[in-house]
């Protein structure tokens, strides 16, 4: 045996050279042709590792999004637009609740810190609600903040998203397609089902014999207690039906308009299903509206809402 493999060994020898020489030929073969490859790859921008970077293949599937919440960027591109230049940005401040022992009427206050620049528009947005827009809050005249209560379905991240003026924009609402948007929130954990039952008024029917009511008061802290001049606090008796339960149809508040003694508008606010039954509102001002405030609205049936609060 030793002979016959002696033998073989030598033949390859005869043949064409040793076996060490014939493996480092093809081990210098097969690097030329790698490099070979890789250089038309290259020249091809195949292999780019800056480029694919570049691209955005390796993105953030989140969008910065600190909750690393999945329904934010189709949120994003529903509720403030494709194009939209989001943020997020702490000095938008939203404060509720860590637990919502009541997830039909959920405390949220939002207050967007002056150091950003005009606002135009506040939307309130809730990732896990079966609807989720709850309000669009346009300050007009009033500071930028807002209190209210809202029904929550399951813990969720609760948004504000701030749109600012453009830049160089005079004042007044610059529509959709302009400025950029900052966002805040906050995390709120429940045991839900807010959204999807029917309010007290609603079960035992006397909705019907409040439907529109008004209630307020206008505050006025003293001089240097607060960062307001004047705060209104507003209640208007509504069943605020979401449209999730059985039989009973969608019915909210969708329109509110606040205007000082001389109709200047202080504010405008759009409403939607989520907001809790008989809203409550917390405004503020700057400087205390001129003779008092008025209040009128509309809910989605058409029904008027009038109001007066000195």
């Amino acid at each position: 045996m030793q002979q016959g493999l002696a033998v073989g060994h030598e033949a390859m020898n005869t043949a064409g050279g040793s076996v060490d020489e014939l493996s480092n030929a093809t081990r210098e073969a097969g690097r030329r042709g790698l490099l070979r490859v890789a250089g038309a790859a290259f020249a091809a921008g195949l292999v780019t590792g800056g480029g694919a970077r570049a691209q955005g293949i390796a993105a953030d599937p989140f969008e910065g999004d600190p909750y690393k919440s999945h329904p934010w960027p189709d949120m994003r591109r529903e509720f403030l637009g494709r194009a939209a230049r989001v943020v997020f940005d702490a000095r938008v401040q939203v404060q509720g609740p860590s637990f919502a022992e009541d997830p039909m009427n959920v405390p949220i206050s939002v207050r967007v810190d002056p150091a950003l620049g005009k606002v135009e528009e506040i939307v309130v947005l809730v990732d896990r609600n079966p609807i989720r827009k709850v309000l669009s809050y346009e300050p007009v005249l009033a500071l930028p903040a807002v209190a209210f209560r809202f029904k929550l379905e399951q813990a969720s991240p609760v948004r504000a998203a701030v749109r600012l003026a453009a830049a160089g924009a005079s004042g007044g609402a610059s529509g959709g397609g302009t400025g950029r948007w900052v966002v805040g929130g906050a995390w709120v954990d429940s045991a839900g089902g807010g959204c999807t039952v029917s309010g007290a008024t609603r079960k035992d029917g006397s909705w019907a014999k409040t439907l529109g009511d008004v209630s307020g008061k206008l505050f006025t802290p003293a001089p240097g207690q607060a960062a307001y001049a004047a705060r209104l606090r507003v209640k208007v008796m509504h069943p605020m039906d979401t449209g999730l339960v059985a039989g009973i149809p969608a019915f909210y508040l969708n329109r509110l308009s606040l205007r000082d003694g001389d109709d200047r508008e202080l504010a405008r606010l759009q409403g939607f299903e989520p907001l809790s039954e008989n809203p409550v509102f917390s405004f503020d001002f700057g400087e205390a509206p001129k003779g008092g405030v008025h209040i009128v609205g509309s809910d989605n049936n058409g029904n008027r809402i009038r109001s007066r609060v000195q």
